[in-house]
């Protein structure tokens, strides 16, 4: 078999252009979904029963489903209520919410985690639970969760190829369209591999780099 090098050519660039659109949508969803994640996780810790209810049913139901099924909800669901998206913002939105629920459970494994005697401690000399929380929990768990949260954003990035279905013109969507004008399959689902492999390659790097960096505690 011979790899036919000129589509491989005119195909990079193209290609390229659809990486910038898996970037931006991963970036969005990323900040979105930590947010997210960090406040749900925190609530699960609440002393409000029905709070911890709430996030424990969202958690659930996320991680009980497959992501592909969460974004035709966003995209064909929401519309049936009047709430309308573009394929990209729907795309957001279901890589959003999909992360949030995992960073939910790394919070809460992680501040959760933190021996309680030293919450008692701080309440026992007039410490509020927010002065806990960010002076004694916050700074002994944050360097634990690290390597999770990272390993959840590069999931991330993996996972917006399947954004490709509802024509989210991201990287995989953009080979599909090649493939679709040039029969050559083996070409550019090669080029795909490569261009997610230099991408994940890079988050590991600086997800290693991020980590190495952080204080000991």
């Amino acid at each position: 078999m011979t790899i036919d090098w000129a589509i491989v050519g005119k195909a990079a660039p193209l290609l390229l252009e659809g990486a910038v659109v898996t970037l931006q949508v991963s970036a969005l969803s990323a900040i979105i979904g930590l947010f997210l994640g960090a406040v749900s996780g925190l609530a699960s810790l609440s002393q409000s029963a029905l709070l911890r209810w709430v996030v424990a049913a969202y958690v659930d139901f996320i991680r009980g489903t497959p992501l592909l099924i969460q974004i035709f909800l966003v995209f064909f669901a929401l519309p049936v209520i009047g709430i309308r998206l573009d394929e990209f913002w729907a795309g957001v939105l279901a890589l959003s919410l999909n992360a949030a629920a995992f960073v939910a459970e790394v919070v809460r494994g992680g501040v959760g985690a933190i021996e309680k005697g030293q919450t008692e401690a701080a309440r026992s000399i007039g410490m509020k639970n927010g002065q806990i929380l960010v002076y004694i929990l916050l700074p002994q768990a944050y360097r634990q969760m690290v390597p999770p949260l990272t390993n959840e954003i590069i999931s991330l990035v993996k996972n917006s190829s399947l954004l490709s279905v509802i024509s989210v013109y991201e990287l995989t969507r953009a080979g599909q369209a090649i493939i679709s004008i040039h029969f050559v399959p083996f070409e550019i689902y090669t080029l795909l591999a490569v261009y997610y492999y230099v991408l994940l390659k890079a988050l590991s790097w600086l997800s290693r780099e991020v980590e190495r960096r952080l204080p000991q505690w």
